[in-house]
């Protein structure tokens, strides 16, 4: 059984990991890099060691000093949270090798799905419907025209080692195709220290659906429904929801099929995810795997009435799942949406510094994931992402409406969020009714700041309003207590206090 676990990641998700720990009664460990010593995850845990300066190379990233701990203080698991190491199949093989349990799946699966290349390839081979395009890297500028001639403009150009819409473009017009594949073989090689490239057909009216799974040693699996993570901004996800406001109660059943499918192509264990891309008409395609916790994993629980974390835990454990597909349902609808430290006045540039005071939403069906408190530095270092707001409702319109009053009410000051821009996205009749795509944010960008900026003006406008009523109301009760008093000749020369609009 496993009695203590190293959590090799920082803020919300450590502390989402120790949280579920203590539930079961496992100790936890915590890493920190020096920009990290003040960190809500660093007093949270158990025990807290430094593992280096703030680059997360020489911290997060760093395999050596991440085993070195969990040998030193003989943790039984390491969980990797989700980022940095998390889909590293050499960390995975180095936990193997030095008797520690990579709360996670083996390397296999990680080098399978992590590729997109080989991951289309066994898709295929397993039956999971895939985008139109190539299977094997394009290396040559010459082959690449040719190959996207066959397959017909758009076509989107896709690092195969890549992920978070880095080594991506689409690619519209022939005349754009060799400058095209260039930029993302080069931002490819870049991010990833792989200039490997492939190239998909571009669906249309995009729709960024993905599935939970579950899958334990025993060679059981089952899905845990759809997410829809149609609302994104340059290729990261900004909002999701559950169940999704487009699916069919067949085509969810298909879906979860083929996501099954996939997970058992490469005899996948643990919580991963498929995504798919799926066209207004709901066909769908495969995209890619993540093998590994997603950071929208709240809502599927909040829905499913289940803790991943948990099961992510007792899989590696060596335990059977505890129930089978038939056993699992949805109940309500759930919506997360992502709050960074950026400015959303300014390209939501990111924007560290110090919180100076916060107030998060309460009350029924409300949950905030978070590390940050009142003082706290936010570190340039890393993601800017401070908090994930969730809520849950007996419905989507229920669901929306708590979603608002959330964001109304969580207040930051000190550092410039996305909360208002959060706030504009809950109003926007598209999202509303449901009907939205990848494209949504651009499509609706001169809504939004429309209506960032009315709102900016009633919310000043609401202020000023608010103080001439408080000295109206100061002003009679004044003269109610002394007629004689200042305040009752000022009444009396019929002045008060008053606001054109």
């Amino acid at each position: 059984m496993i009695k203590k676990i190293l959590i090799a990641n920082r803020g919300e998700i450590a502390i989402r990991v120790m949280n579920t720990c203590r539930e079961m009664g496992i100790q936890t460990v915590a890493v920190y890099s020096e920009a990290d010593y003040s960190s809500l995850h660093v007093s949270y845990a158990d025990e807290a060691y430094c593992i280096g300066p703030a680059p997360s190379a020489e911290s997060y990233l760093n395999i050596e000093k991440i085993i070195e701990v969990a040998k030193k203080t003989g943790a039984d698991a390491i969980h990797p949270g989700y980022g940095f190491l998390s889909e590293n199949a050499k960390f995975s093989q180095r936990c193997k090798d030095e008797n520690i349990i990579f709360i996670g799946p083996a390397p296999y699966a990680i080098d399978t799905m992590g590729d997109k290349i080989t991951a289309r390839k066994t898709m295929m081979d397993a039956g999971v419907p895939v985008v139109p395009g190539t299977k094997e890297p394009i290396t040559d500028l010459d082959d690449a025209v040719k190959v996207i001639k066959e397959i017909g403009l758009p076509v989107m150009v896709k690092a195969s080692a890549g992920g978070g819409g880095k080594g991506m473009r689409l690619v519209e017009k022939e005349e754009d195709i060799i400058s095209s594949v260039k930029a993302a073989k080069s931002e490819a090689l870049s991010a990833f220290g792989n200039d490997a490239v492939y190239v998909e057909k571009y669906i249309s009216s995009p729709h960024h659906i993905e599935f939970q799974v579950l899958a334990d040693n025993h060679g059981n699996c089952v899905h845990l429904f759809e997410r829809e993570c149609s609302v994104q901004r340059r290729h990261q996800k900004v909002v999701e929801e559950t169940p999704s406001p487009i699916m069919t109660e067949e085509v969810r059943k298909e879906m979860g099929k083929h996501a099954v499918a996939a997970a058992q192509a490469v005899n996948y264990s643990g919580a991963g995810t498929i995504e798919f891309i799926t066209d207004d008409n709901l066909n769908y395609y495969f995209l890619e795997m993540n093998t590994r916790l997603q950071v929208e994993h709240p809502i599927t629980e909040e829905v499913v009435g289940l803790d991943l974390v948990k099961e992510q835990i007792k899989i590696a454990n060596g335990e059977k799942l505890s129930f089978k597909q038939e056993d699992l349902g949805q109940r309500g609808h759930a919506i997360e949406v992502r709050i960074y430290a950026e400015d959303p006045d300014n390209n939501f540039m990111p924007n560290p510094g110090k919180i100076e005071h916060i107030q998060f939403p309460l009350g029924p069906g409300i949950r905030n994931d978070t590390y940050v408190y009142n003082g706290f530095e936010i570190p340039i270092y890393y993601d800017p992402m401070i908090s994930k707001l969730v809520v849950w409702g007996a419905n989507r319109s229920d669901a929306i409406q708590r979603m608002k009053r959330a964001l109304k009410v969580f207040k930051i000051n000190g550092v410039k969020t996305s909360i208002p821009f959060l706030y504009q996205i809950m109003e926007v009749e598209s999202f509303v009714k449901g009907r939205y795509t990848t494209h949504f944010i651009q499509n609706n960008e001169q809504e939004l700041k429309m209506r960032a900026d009315c709102n900016m003006e009633c919310a000043e406008i609401g202020t000023i309003v608010a103080f001439l009523d408080y000295m109206n109301k100061r002003e009679a009760k004044l003269s109610s207590i002394n007629e004689e008093s200042a305040s009752s000749k000022w009444k009396e020369s019929g002045r008060k206090f008053r606001f054109l609009i």
